[in-house]
C-alpha cells in the first residue's frame, strides 16, 4: 500500500466536503478503510506543505504522485483510495 498524504486547511469547506466523501467510500467499498490518509494542516506545517506541488486544497498525493487537487469529487477521491491501494 502507497502512503496517502492530504493537505487542507482547517477553515475550508472543500476540505470538510472531502472527509465527507472518503467516509461514503468507505461505507461503500470496505476495503478502503485499511488506506491510511495522512493529514496536513498547511497553516500549521507551512514550512512542509512548500515542499510538494500544490495550489488548492484539499490536495491528495499518493506517494510523490499528486491525484487530487481543489473542490473534491466521489470520482476524484475514490481515485486516491484505489492509488493507495494499486501495485
Amino acid at each position: 500500500m502507497k502512503p496517502v498524504l492530504k493537505f487542507v486547511l482547517a477553515a475550508c469547506p472543500h476540505c470538510r466536503r472531502s472527509e465527507r466523501l472518503e467516509k461514503e467510500l468507505i461505507e461503500l467499498h470496505p476495503e478502503y478503510a485499511s488506506v491510511e490518509i495522512e493529514v496536513v494542516d498547511e497553516g500549521e506545517q507551512p514550512a512542509r506543505a512548500d515542499k510538494y506541488d500544490y495550489y488548492k486544497v484539499p490536495c491528495y498525493f499518493v506517494g510523490e504522485e499528486k491525484i487530487s487537487e481543489g473542490v473534491p469529487s466521489l470520482r476524484g477521491v475514490e481515485a486516491v483510495f484505489k492509488a493507495a491501494l494499486s501495485d
